[in-house]
């Protein structure tokens, strides 16, 4: 495992000054009456609360940087040099059909309505953080044009400047949400869907009444968790009055802004910010039949469930209930995880990590099946960026796993091919761009690409983060059509849990993936004797 400086990280932009670090607390060995900064301990001693989170808001994401145990590279691929599984009926493979441009990489979920998706991947929850929010077109026609469901995350509607409540204090009006729906809508290719996510705020305001009867929309997600947190949605705020608008449309706002403390102290300069938390949720399992039951008669066609890296009670939770409800697909996100906006140290030390989690899924999906009952399709979540990564995590929870939730990764093409349309307007392109052009059709791979799906003259309107998320999705597809050619898979039900294997005993031991020095030996020794 790696060092860890609890005291100290980038992502809360602090530093020890010492070169040695006593690594329980992550104080510096030789703390120095007078030193200048700038640890964790120096900096929360005049910005206090403000430590608690990565930042600045609204420009950054943050990933966890703790290691664990094991993770998902304490599994390897299998690669085979005979057999062809997966082709088409009547296809026999051999060299000329098992070719790995031959491999589907489309895959389905769903109960009985199925969505199909071109690649096993879609966004995490991009809700309402300001990173969301400012690159929404990016990541929404990036999302549609590549075939891939994208999920509208939690409190869209709540944080809305332009929302309208009735009397009753059910939303009349989200023109953000409107705004987010019909942009992803506008480029859609009839691959993935966009599904909106709630929360309590979200099931208090009747945001999916409102998606449903304004949009149509077809799926709408329960959120129980994420692998980032154990606490509810969180963004700050820099106004005192828009501190004030959402603390009176029910969001819990700290420190209280109708304190006269709180409004002195902004009033002197020293307090900035203000942080707006969703309400912990609270579940039991009549009442989540009901709430199933009650979004099913509103008109939704499927019905989803996001939990987090909570304990094994929880998992079973999820995965029980959501058989016996039918539900369409559950995400289950480990920790650490990704966020636009989590406690840094809950980030870093709260919940089951990935591969633990998602091993335990597969073990309890499995019980469930050797009873007789279906389970809901899975998607697995928490730290994915790359082909080899999609590849293990759907071997590993096959044959339940469908697709995988993929947070942070997702975004950063939007927001990349984003600065260099800015950088190209300002002349400031840097080298790691311009050595491949100056213009979008030279530096972007794929421009033509996505020419040719939305036409010469919207071309003209396509945001280039939109063509830079196709291109890291046309990355992710062709880099996991060449993992699944090696390993003798042309569709995705052909892959099983015999297409990976353990690089460690403790790997094999949690996942029940066998150790590589036993994976087929078996079949190995029947061969030499």
């Amino acid at each position: 495992m790696n060092l860890q400086r609890p005291n100290a990280n980038d992502a809360t932009r602090s530093a020890n000054r010492s070169r040695n670090v006593a690594p329980a607390s992550g104080i510096c060995s030789r703390c120095l009456d007078g030193c200048t900064g700038n640890c964790e301990v120096f900096r929360a001693t005049f910005r206090g609360r403000e430590l608690i989170y990565p930042g600045p808001f609204g420009d950054i994401t943050a990933g966890s940087d703790k290691e664990y145990p094991i993770d998902y590279s304490h599994l390897n691929i299998q690669g085979y040099a005979l057999g062809a599984r997966g082709l088409p009926p009547g296809v026999e493979g051999n060299p000329d059909t098992a070719i790995f441009p031959a491999v589907n990489t489309e895959t389905e979920y769903g109960w009985d309505i199925k969505v199909k998706m071109k690649l096993p991947a879609f966004t995490g929850a991009l809700g309402s953080t300001e990173i969301a929010r400012k690159n929404w077109e990016h990541f929404a026609i990036g999302a549609a044009i590549s075939g891939v469901t994208l999920v509208c995350g939690e409190n869209v509607c709540g944080i809305d400047p332009e929302l309208e409540l009735d009397a009753k204090g059910k939303v009349v009006s989200a023109p953000d949400m409107d705004r987010r729906i019909e942009i992803y809508r506008r480029y859609h290719q009839g691959y993935g869907e966009i599904l909106v996510q709630m929360n309590v705020e979200d099931t208090r305001l009747g945001v999916a009444e409102y998606v449903n009867k304004k949009h149509g929309l077809e799926t709408i997600e329960l959120k129980w968790g994420q692998g980032a947190k154990c606490i509810g949605g969180e963004i700050k705020i820099d106004s005192l009055e828009r501190a004030m608008e959402l603390q009176n449309r029910g969001y819990i706002v700290t420190p209280d802004p109708a304190s006269p403390i709180t409004q002195a102290a902004y009033k002197d300069g020293a307090l900035r910010e203000f942080e707006r938390h969703s309400r912990l949720g609270f579940v039991d399992e009549e009442g989540f039949y009901a709430e199933v039951e009650r979004l099913r008669k509103l008109g939704f066609k499927r019905i989803t469930l996001k939990t987090g890296a909570y304990s094994l009670r929880e998992l079973a939770m999820a995965i029980k209930w959501g058989a016996n409800a039918k539900i369409d697909l559950l995400t289950i996100d480990g920790s650490s995880g990704g966020t636009g906006m989590s406690p840094w140290r809950m980030m870093e030390e709260w919940g089951i990590p990935s591969l633990y989690l998602h091993a335990a899924a597969y073990e309890f999906c499995q019980k469930l099946t050797d009873k007789g009952q279906r389970v809901p399709d899975i998607a697995f979540a928490g730290g994915f960026s790359s082909e080899d990564g999609i590849f293990k995590a759907l071997a590993l929870g096959s044959p339940y796993v469908k697709a995988i939730c993929i947070g942070r990764a997702m975004m950063i093409p939007g927001m990349v091919g984003k600065n260099i349309a800015n950088w190209m307007k300002e002349g400031k392109l840097p080298n790691t761009v311009s050595q491949f052009g100056t213009t979008p059709e030279e530096i972007f791979v794929n421009y033509e690409d996505v020419m040719s799906i939305v036409g010469a003259d919207e071309m003209k309107n396509m945001p280039l983060g939109a063509v830079g998320m196709y291109s890291y999705c046309e990355k992710l597809r062709v880099g996991l059509q060449q993992l699944m050619a090696g390993a003798r898979c042309f569709n995705l039900p052909a892959i099983t849990r015999r297409e990976i294997m353990s690089l460690t005993e403790e790997c094999a031991r949690v996942t029940k993936i066998p150790y590589l020095m036993e994976a087929y030996r078996e079949e190995a020794m029947k061969i030499l004797s």
